[in-house]
């Protein structure tokens, strides 16, 4: 499954359910099942695991409504990652990478 790694709040917020909206200065064509993983630093209680799965439904450019969602300011060359059925995982430990990485995970779906 592809997966993404995000750094600490955005993941415990993603985890907590308040988060819907991931931010990057990068974009892909990628849309689909995500498998989220919380980076290993700073610690966490989810630091280096993967603790969600979620649907990558559209990337665009940022906008000024999307600041609630993504839990930050829009910034420059700022792309809004729209997720949907964020669904939390048991955590399992997984080794991260930059960028769009895969993970031999088996979703129930």
């Amino acid at each position: 499954m592809k997966a993404i790694s995000l750094k600490e709040p955005w993941a415990s917020l993603v985890f907590e359910g308040r988060k819907t909206i991931e931010t990057r200065a990068w974009r892909t064509n990628y849309r689909g099942k995500l498998l989220l993983c919380a980076s290993k630093n700073p610690k966490s209680a989810i630091s280096g695991r993967a603790f969600a799965t979620a649907n990558l439904v559209d990337i665009r450019p940022m906008i000024k409504s999307d600041e609630n969602e993504a839990c930050c300011k829009v910034y420059n060359r700022a792309y809004a990652w729209i997720l949907s059925d964020i669904t939390v995982i048991k955590p399992f430990e997984v080794k991260g990478s930059l960028g769009l990485f895969n993970v031999d995970y088996k979703d129930k779906d």
